[in-house]
């Protein structure tokens, strides 16, 4: 059994709330952000279009009420054109840009009405949800609630009406001002010419705090209703504005080159009115969209429901957008699994601008200002008919944008091993490599430089002969790897580069920065002989594929390890790094050889050897003179492409064959001519 409410103690006498009742025209102008939105200017990332109408992607100051309380006028000729009576608009704006004027040639309505549907809030002719055109379709209409015209007339200074009734051949003009709160009226008379309604409206500058109508805003608007409404003329003070193919053209003023209609349909569906009989319904969809290859912006769309723009999305763009993805992904499925790459949306919709119109029966919005769509399944399946249908024609005329994708998604692999890489590298502070043998200065590392040796049993050489405030060293197990033919997640795990970049302070995708630098000289030290200079060519390869710029810095170096020691009857030990300079001390009279030792390697020099490396001020710059050249170089050495090296190979076999050819030819012509001349002496 529920307990009583307990009784509270109170003083004899308390003030209460008094209760008010507000006719409609106090409610809509001390409340009109529940009817048009935000009262206030805030900032809106859209589109406006310049002088040649192309689209222009900014953000613009936006007054949500103001500029809805504008559309609402311009929304009742797009339900009449709807309807079929309605074939030109013309609005004109006064210079000030308080006032303006829309007048379309429809067929008017019932004179005697005009105070009702702009004085009454809910009167309207768009109520009967369930009402059919002639060939038995659910009327399609803007307006739904009987709200939009009746509250831009209350919030005005003066809103005046001239309604010519076709039917009746009648015209009469009703002026409402200050909020319809004062009301003139003519008399119904017979008129000449065009049938129609013509409005003039001048804001309240007390409702929205600034009357000015947005200029700009004002084109855009009625821009985008010419590509809603195809064939529909406006006249815009004095400029003719008109659409022949719709959003198809729409998408070309956003890229000229990849603009383009991905399709276009109508999708009739039967649904079940309210009495449960079955009626139809028919959906008109266009569905375009441009592209840059070269942006990484998230996707833009513009979209419209019955000619309204949804700003703010909703159920059309989910789907809309998910069935596209979708197909992208069914068409590189192939691809991707080849490559081992995985596909984010992210890769198919950056620098996308998807452009959406629906023309459908009784759309549903979150609130008045219809920003946002609410669910229609019938909506869901005809989108997703469209695109399907019409999505093999956009794969065979775009090959540049699958391949564009595909390159996206390597790159963001890419990006994440870099990442990855990047926290090894991290990880790998100096005092936890294990074979470095690291320079002792702590404040000046800018005089500090790493040997990078070939053996663990260098490095012993190198450490009894160092500097050890300046000179580091770490060894290399063997041959380094290849940076060309190998991927990049294999590269992150190579323990060996990983030390070796931890020593340095670089990481890969990274540009160098001097600050995270702790050697500023990296000096390659290999034995004397082929497997020797191939490891340094695979050294450069590392260091120029990831970090450039340290080449550019003259911080790449090689050192040259004697490849004679030349003991002579002094004592004293001479050093030649190669056979023409082993010539050069034999050929010294001066020298007498006592003794002559060949290095085989690293491991085989004496320490006088190594004191002779350690002390030199200078070691040979790896200078590459052509960026390009040297790229193109490093893929011919190193690259998948083994013909490249072949080519390479054989031209300089060819060159050096035609060489000799051509030089044997010469003596054989000389030896001719001297014939000849002795013949003729003779």
């Amino acid at each position: 059994m529920a307990k009583k409410l307990s009784e509270v103690k109170r003083s004899s006498k308390i003030k209460e709330e008094q209760i008010e009742q507000k006719d409609p025209r106090w409610h809509t102008r001390n409340r009109i952000q529940l009817v048009f939105g935000s009262n206030d200017i805030e900032e809106l990332e859209t589109y406006v279009y310049d002088e040649n109408k192309n689209i222009q992607f900014k953000t613009i100051d936006f007054h949500q009420a103001k500029s809805k309380a504008i559309e609402e006028l311009l929304d009742n000729c797009i339900d009449e054109f709807y309807r079929g009576h309605v074939t030109e608009v013309h609005v004109d704006l006064s210079k000030d840009g308080k006032t303006i004027t829309v007048q379309d040639n429809g067929i008017g309505f019932d004179v005697n009405k005009i105070k009702i549907v702009f004085s009454e809030l809910r009167s309207g002719s768009k109520f009967k949800d369930e009402s059919v055109d002639s060939k038995g379709f659910l009327n399609r209409t803007l307006g739904q609630n009987g709200v939009g015209a009746s509250a831009t007339c209350f919030t005005s200074d003066k809103f005046k009406v001239t309604v010519r009734h076709h039917n009746k051949k009648l015209e009469k003009t009703v002026e409402f001002i200050d909020g319809a709160k004062k009301i003139k009226e003519t008399k119904p008379k017979k008129y000449r010419g065009v049938s129609g309604v013509k409005i003039e409206a001048t804001l309240s500058p007390e409702v929205y705090k600034d009357n000015v109508i947005d200029r700009e805003l004002l084109r855009k608007r009625i821009i985008d209703l010419s590509f809603n409404n195809p064939g529909l003329k406006f006249i815009l003070n004095g400029e003719v504005i008109v659409s022949k193919k719709g959003f198809a053209e729409m998408s070309s003023l956003v890229n000229s080159s990849t603009g383009q209609l991905i399709g276009e349909g109508s999708f009739v569906h039967e649904l079940k009115n309210k009495s449960n009989k079955t009626v139809k319904g028919r959906y008109d969809i266009s569905f375009s969209l441009a592209y840059d290859l070269k942006s990484y912006d998230k996707e833009q769309f513009i979209s419209f429901v019955n000619s309204t723009p949804t700003f703010d999305g909703g159920y059309h763009h989910d789907k809309a957008k998910r069935f596209f993805i979708n197909a992208i992904k069914a068409k590189l499925e192939r691809t991707l699994k080849k490559d081992k790459i995985s596909l984010i949306d992210a890769d198919i919709t950056n620098g996308v601008c998807f452009i959406l119109g629906i023309i459908m029966p009784n759309p549903r919005f979150e609130s008045q200002t219809k920003r946002k769509l609410v669910r229609d399944y019938q909506l869901e399946k005809s989108l997703e008919e469209l695109i399907n249908s019409n999505i093999q024609k956009f794969f065979r005329k775009n090959p540049d944008y699958l391949n564009a994708v595909i390159e996206r998604a390597k790159s963001r692999s890419r990006l994440d091993l870099l990442k990855k890489a990047d926290k090894n590298v991290k990880k790998s502070a100096p005092q936890k490599i294990e074979k470095l043998l690291d320079a002792n200065e702590k404040k000046n590392r800018e005089k500090c430089i790493l040997f990078i040796c070939e053996g663990d049993s260098a490095i012993g050489g190198l450490r009894s002969s160092r500097n050890k405030l300046y000179q580091g060293g770490i060894a290399l197990k063997g041959k380094p790897m290849n940076v060309t033919k190998s991927s990049l997640n294999d590269i992150v795990k190579n323990q060996e580069f990983s030390d070796i970049m931890g020593a340095i302070g670089l990481s890969i995708g990274k540009k160098v920065d001097e600050c995270d630098l702790r050697f500023y000289e990296i000096v390659f030290l290999a034995d004397s002989d082929v497997d020797g200079g191939h490891i340094n060519t695979l050294l450069v390869n590392f260091f120029y594929t990831y970090w450039p710029d340290l080449f550019e810095k003259e911080m790449i170096r090689v050192a040259k390890a004697p490849l004679f020691e030349v003991i002579t009857s002094s004592g004293k030990t001479l050093f030649a790094e190669s056979n023409n300079e082993l010539e050069k001390i034999k050929a010294d009279k001066r020298v007498i050889i006592k003794e002559i030792h060949r290095n085989k390697g690293l491991g085989e020099m004496s320490q006088e050897a190594w004191d002779y490396i350690t002390s030199k001020d200078k070691y040979t710059i790896i200078d590459p003179t052509n960026p390009q050249d040297s790229k193109y170089m490093l893929e011919v050495c190193f690259g998948k492409d083994s013909q490249l090296r072949k080519d390479l190979l054989l031209s300089k076999k060819e060159r050096e064959i035609k060489r000799r050819s051509a030089s044997n030819v010469t003596k054989k012509k000389v030896s001719k001519k001297k014939v000849t001349k002795k013949r003729v002496r003779k």
